[in-house]
């Protein structure tokens, strides 16, 4: 079976991350797999046994996703779109795949539906029509109340048109997508529920790196700076564990250079690692955002934690995540505006006081519930 997955991450990496995480269990179901990523490169971020197929990559102008930016920081020009456009719609003419799916779109990302709308057509165009199916995480970002009706009803019209099914990533039992996006009866029929998407549990090997550290961390994005001074001023305060921050993003090396001439000498400040979730088992806590792979990374190893989700430009995603995380034993949630050193060293200690919680056998399968379902969906075409 032929799987072409099409996303494009605009500030993180969480979005590609999760895209390659369902793309690695096609590729050992013994599925051809494609990945389409149209932001920006993250060669952190593994592709193994994946054909990842960069597109001229956009990102957001910050947290401002009503301007898309090209590589050299400038608005992204007509012709750069225009390219991006051509090369979706040439891979799935070119080489038509049996099941289509889309990151998000069309719940996020309107400002590229010109693309992925030639997507959707061209994929309609091939003598064998593919499934088409649309890939969304547990929270959706809820539209505000100005927009509520035209972005739902963009949704629902564009899901009526196109596709087959929309795969949510989270439990209906405890995040049902309700919670944060208006289901109509339209929709609701089309929701398939496939648990969490999560990679394989973290092994711990002989490598001690991490042991009994805070590790702080933003995702592989260039976001997190408030978060990494807030953490160094909380260490400046106590030498008593030793911090690691990884840091993400474009500006990687120089944004290391300038945290770490204000950081006292028991923290380390390196470029986000490939290995976080096993250092994330040797940890002491864990000082981090709260979007749904770090979520889901915090829950499998078990690491104490304090999440500070990111809420600039009016999200609330991750905050949503956070409240419903923090009833959990050893899991602790401060806002952006109130984090302060003192308050960070007691949410610290909080975390850390306790029994370390349990780690849950099950319930991060996703991926692999993600490919069934897709398996029996192309069986019935």
């Amino acid at each position: 079976m032929k799987i072409m997955i099409v996303v494009t991450h605009l500030l993180g990496t969480g979005h590609l991350s999760r895209a390659l995480t369902l793309g690695h269990s096609f590729a050992q179901a013994g599925h051809d797999v494609r990945v389409v990523s149209g932001g920006m490169p993250a060669p952190q971020l593994g592709s193994a046994g994946v054909r990842l197929i960069q597109l001229p990559p956009v990102r957001s102008d910050g947290v401002d996703f009503t301007r898309l930016l090209g590589p050299d920081d400038q608005i992204a020009s007509p012709d750069h779109l225009a390219q991006r456009s051509a090369c979706l719609t040439g891979e799935v003419m070119s080489d038509p795949p049996d099941a289509l799916i889309t990151e998000l779109f069309p719940f996020g990302r309107r400002i590229l539906r010109d693309e992925f709308k030639a997507l959707l057509s061209a994929a309609r165009s091939v003598p064998r029509t593919p499934k088409i199916l649309c890939s969304i995480r547990d929270i959706l970002a809820p539209p505000s109340k100005a927009s509520k009706a035209s972005k739902a009803a963009f949704a629902e019209d564009v899901v009526a048109e196109f596709y087959d099914a929309v795969l949510v990533h989270s439990d209906a039992a405890t995040t049902p997508l309700e919670n944060s996006w208006p289901v109509s009866d339209i929709l609701r029929p089309y929701l398939r529920y496939t648990g969490f998407v999560a990679p394989p549990s973290p092994r711990a090997g002989p490598d001690t790196t991490g042991q009994g550290e805070i590790i702080v961390s933003a995702g592989g994005g260039s976001v997190g700076r408030a978060l990494f001074d807030a953490a160094i001023k909380a260490a400046s305060l106590s030498n008593a564990d030793p911090w690691r921050i990884l840091v993400g993003g474009q500006n990687t090396q120089s944004d290391i250079a300038e945290l770490a001439a204000d950081a006292p000498s028991h923290v380390h400040i390196e470029a986000a690692r490939p290995d976080f979730r096993t250092l994330l088992m040797r940890a002491k806590a864990s000082v981090s955002m709260c979007g749904y792979n770090t979520a889901l990374d915090v829950l499998q190893t078990g690491v104490p934690a304090v999440f500070i989700p990111f809420d600039e430009g009016g999200e609330v995603e991750q905050g949503l995540r956070a409240t419903a995380l923090a009833t959990q034993p050893t899991i602790a949630h401060l806002t952006a505006h109130s984090v302060t050193p003192h308050s960070l060293l007691s949410a610290l200690d909080l975390v850390t006081s306790a029994p370390r919680r349990h780690v849950p056998d099950t319930g991060f399968n996703g991926a692999q519930q993600t490919v069934k379902m897709v398996e029996h969906l192309v069986d019935q075409a």
